[in-house]
């Protein structure tokens, strides 16, 4: 600061500070301590992700009110473990409620705009609607305060340095097990290959006798799942807050677009590609701007192979 002109190179210089306070205490463990708990953050955007995509790929929407329909999922299985269900139940009837609060969506919003043939623009402004409604639904019906599952405290485990954390090996499996059954459903099962035909082309698959509406259906509520588990286990290690899906929209996005727009299993890679990379960044960026790496990598993937790393 000079006189009273304003120095434009002082937040800059904050950043480099930070990035040099990281750097110096900066080891090989803690790389693989950041990796592990990238592993972790990743299997949880990756789950949310499938969801996202499968609604890209199939019901073609862009639906920036799945991070806070994640957000009401962890919100249910909250309600429920604090009123002494346990915490598995629990997620249970929190996909239970996301499934309705979808399927609702479903019959109010998208099919009458499905029906009316809406533009791609039009889905997006009612789908950024619909995330206001549903966060400030929360806001109203739980306050803004952080939440916590009523859980019993787990001392995490130190093995060769390295801080593992039981709640984050319970998401790793967890979402690996939530993984392979969604390849078995989509592989081997009737309604997943009506689900990839509609992906493929909704017409032929309509002439072909698929009932389109069906697989709609089955497409909101094999998201809700995905989404209300991904929300469940974000609330396993860290707290629960009415703004928590909106902040993770970006790296949803941004993993959607990396592994290709309706690759489920391309969603799956660029979620924890995403996650991986956020947690290594840290050390050059700070913790704060985690996010801003995840739009970085959409941007560049965008401009370099915009059709994501794996055929849509």
């Amino acid at each position: 600061m000079k006189g009273n002109s304003y120095d434009v190179f002082f937040p800059i210089r904050c950043i480099f500070r930070k990035q040099s306070v990281f750097i110096a205490n900066w080891d090989g463990m803690e790389t693989a301590q950041l990796f592990f708990n990238g592993i972790a953050l990743g299997s949880i955007i990756a789950l949310a992700a499938v969801g996202l995509t499968l609604t890209c790929g199939i019901l073609r929407l862009s639906n920036f009110a799945h991070g806070d329909f994640m957000t009401l999922g962890a919100y249910f299985t909250w309600v429920a473990n604090t009123n002494g269900v346990n915490i598995w139940l629990s997620m249970g009837v929190g996909s239970i409620g996301t499934i309705i609060a979808m399927l609702i969506s479903e019959w109010l919003l998208w099919k009458p705009m499905r029906d009316r043939r809406a533009t791609s623009t039009t889905l997006i402004i009612i789908s950024i609607g619909l995330a206001l409604f549903l966060r400030n639904g929360v806001l109203f019906t739980w306050g803004g305060n952080n939440q916590n599952y009523d859980l019993p405290v787990v001392t995490a485990q130190e093995i060769l340095g390295l801080r593992l954390e039981y709640n984050r090996l319970v998401v790793i499996v967890l979402a690996f097990v939530a993984m392979i059954a969604l390849h078995l459903l989509l592989q081997k099962t009737k309604v997943g290959k009506a689900m990839r035909a509609v992906a493929d082309n909704i017409d032929l698959a309509r002439v072909s006798g698929i009932n389109v509406e069906w697989v709609v259906i089955w497409t909101w509520v094999i998201t809700a799942v995905l989404t209300a588990m991904g929300g469940s286990m974000y609330g396993l290690i860290t707290t629960i807050k009415p703004n928590m899906g909106w902040f993770l929209i970006l790296p949803m996005f941004s993993s959607v677009i990396l592994g290709g727009i309706g690759n489920p299993y391309g969603a799956i890679a660029g979620g924890l590609i995403i996650g991986i990379v956020q947690e290594l960044s840290v050390p050059w960026f700070g913790p704060d701007y985690k996010v801003g790496v995840a739009l970085l990598i959409m941007i560049v993937i965008l401009l370099v192979r915009p059709q994501g790393l794996f055929k849509g």
